[in-house]
């Protein structure tokens, strides 16, 4: 009796994973193919803002322009990633299909003319937005839908960066801190690898960073210490101050977004103040590499996400700070786009600085600032320990983890998703 029984309960979760691979396939497939449109797209507007830099004096108009489309056609979509994930918390009116097209067209906009941002918010917002809409269209049931918006992000996440596992975990911790389901956990892993391989088959390559510091020997006089000692001290103190610039950066996004519908009365003069800002800044620092994304620079000397990785790399000690400050205006002020890349770009350039102080490897550090700065802005220290294994391989994975769950601990109880909800408290 207690056989057949198991057999059954063995043949209903067979059948379970069979509906949910079913259901996943068409939303990997859809969210991987406009992932990579936007990636070519956002490389081809990158390029172009390189050659012709005259094109940042258009970003005040570009965020009038955005704040039109949003206000005609976004209706709800204009809380992006807060509305998607409002929607697995409870339920609503669902996440609007028109989400995808706006925020991808307006993302462009933004890096076409020189705003500070990112990409993941962008494939996150497609990835939800799709997802609900096969939802709809399936007639599904709200808890259904709900696994099925979880899905949408992590292939999103995972198509966008080349990173399925981190996508899948990624979708699972991100929504409250402190707690995971894992009702979702298949299916989020089948969309995130699946999305993933779709977006590779359209040709899209990522940026490749490598980490080519080995670990020193056993320390003699402690043989059953496996790992260098003072230099994990050094990731523990270095990990504190990337989780106080995870800190920094969500307060002051918030804090300028607050403050921009507070005191600008006029709502499309927002993103206009904001455009005339990032410009005299770009003048102020005397570079456009704090313009964009960020993984590149236009010249060889330039800062960059890449050349925070060179040891012998033109990074300047306040990099991750003049990234920061026109990341948190860009966004702060209308633009759209993610904030995960400009958080890469502060971490692998403050992991630099840190470094060199701290008199430890430079590749390293600026790997773990890659990872941990992120970790702590979003409260996802485990997605993010996984990213570094997906990036830089598993041979420093002990500091992954010290580094990103240290950040986590240090960038309190915000974050930049404000629908992230509290479930279990940092300190007890």
């Amino acid at each position: 009796m207690k056989q057949t029984k198991s057999l059954l309960e063995q043949l209903s979760v067979a059948k379970q994973l069979l509906r949910w691979t079913v259901l996943v396939i068409p939303v990997a497939i859809i969210v991987g193919s406009l992932v990579a449109l936007f990636l070519w797209l956002l490389e081809e507007v990158t390029q172009l803002r390189m050659q012709h830099e005259w094109l940042l004096f258009g970003l005040p108009l570009a965020g009038v322009l955005i704040y039109w489309l949003y206000r005609l056609g976004g209706k709800n979509a204009e809380k992006g990633n807060n509305l998607i994930m409002d929607e697995i918390h409870q339920p609503g009116g669902g996440v609007p299909a028109r989400m995808a097209p706006l925020v991808l067209i307006t993302t462009i906009i933004t890096h076409l003319f020189g705003g500070s941002a990112g990409r993941e918010g962008t494939a996150v917002q497609i990835g939800g937005s799709m997802a609900g809409l096969i939802g709809k269209k399936l007639g599904l049931p709200a808890r259904d839908i709900r696994i099925l918006l979880m899905t949408g992000i992590a292939a999103g996440f995972g198509a966008v960066f080349g990173t399925p596992l981190t996508g899948a975990v990624f979708a699972l911790e991100v929504l409250a801190i402190g707690v995971m389901r894992y009702d979702a956990l298949i299916p989020c892993l089948i969309a995130a690898v699946f999305a993933d391989i779709v977006c590779s088959a359209w040709g899209i390559e990522h940026t490749h960073y490598h980490i080519l510091y080995k670990s020193d020997p056993l320390v003699n006089w402690l043989p059953f210490v496996h790992h260098n000692l003072l230099l994990l001290a050094k990731v523990i103190v270095s990990g504190v101050f990337f989780g106080l610039s995870s800190l920094l950066f969500s307060r002051l996004i918030h804090n300028i977004r607050a403050n921009a519908n507070a005191y600008i009365k006029i709502p499309w003069l927002i993103p206009v103040v904001g455009g005339i800002v990032i410009i005299l800044l770009s003048y102020v620092a005397g570079t456009a590499d704090y313009l964009g994304l960020g993984v590149y620079s236009k010249s060889p000397d330039g800062v960059s996400i890449v050349a925070a990785f060179d040891p012998n790399g033109h990074i300047n000690d306040w990099s991750w700070l003049w990234k920061l400050v026109f990341t948190a205006i860009t966004l702060g002020m209308g633009f759209k786009g993610g904030e995960v890349t400009p958080l890469f770009f502060i971490g692998a350039t403050l992991g630099h600085t840190l470094a060199l102080i701290l008199g430890a490897p430079v590749d390293l550090f600026a790997g773990l600032g890659f990872i941990a700065v992120f970790a702590g802005a979003t409260n996802t220290p485990i997605a993010c320990t996984l990213m570094g294994a997906e990036l830089f391989g598993t041979e420093h994975i002990l500091y992954f983890a010290v580094a990103c769950f240290t950040a986590y601990y240090f960038s309190g109880h915000s974050g930049i998703y404000g629908a992230q909800r509290l479930e279990v408290k940092k300190l007890y």
